[in-house]
């Protein structure tokens, strides 16, 4: 069936989790730093107080304007409208299941946990450095990986010294713990 077909609140529903975010694994907590949960907290507040007032003003004076079927600034502001609650609501629900975590405790400690920035060598002799943070404020580019990846799942837990098992499709790889440091 065509899309211009399908009523826009159904093809809305089940669409409201952000594609570039991987969903959270079964029974597990949405762990995150308090940075990132401020980032989370402020984008959220930037997109209630700010943004959607300003495109419900736009679409409310585009509506006013008569007739909407090819009116541009009511079409947009109502699709961009659509993106902001959709925004919002991913935000709601991660904020609500989030598990703050400090991870300044475990200063000092040579094992590997939440928060940590750990560098590692694979068995080809190169040391790459990550940060295991929460999957809503990871990034990769900036050596930030996400807890549930399965480079930070071999690696939590491991202690300074220890070698861990990645699997990956090209098979298992090995992979030694030669630092880890906490904020």
């Amino acid at each position: 069936m065509s899309k211009a077909f399908v009523s826009e609140s159904h093809a809305q529903d089940g669409d409201d989790d952000e594609p570039s975010r991987p969903p959270l694994p079964a029974g597990q907590k949405n762990y995150i730093t308090r940075a990132g949960y401020e980032r989370l907290r402020l984008e959220w507040q930037q997109l209630m107080d700010v943004e959607r007032p300003k495109i419900v003003e736009v679409v409310h004076w585009a509506a006013s304007n008569g007739d909407r079927s090819e009116n541009g600034d009511y079409l947009y502001g109502k699709k961009r409208l659509r993106e902001i609650d959709r925004r919002i609501r991913f935000l709601t629900r991660r904020m609500e299941i989030a598990e703050i975590v400090d991870p300044s405790v475990h200063r000092g400690s040579d094992q590997v946990f939440f928060g940590a920035t750990v560098t590692y060598a694979r068995a080809d002799g190169e040391a790459i450095t990550v940060c295991i943070l929460g999957i809503d404020e990871a990034d990769h580019a900036q050596g930030q990986i996400s807890w549930v990846s399965p480079v930070a799942r071999a690696l939590l837990r491991a202690r300074v010294g220890d070698e861990v098992v990645l699997h990956t499709p090209q098979g298992p790889q090995t992979l030694e713990v030669l630092a880890v440091r906490y904020p």
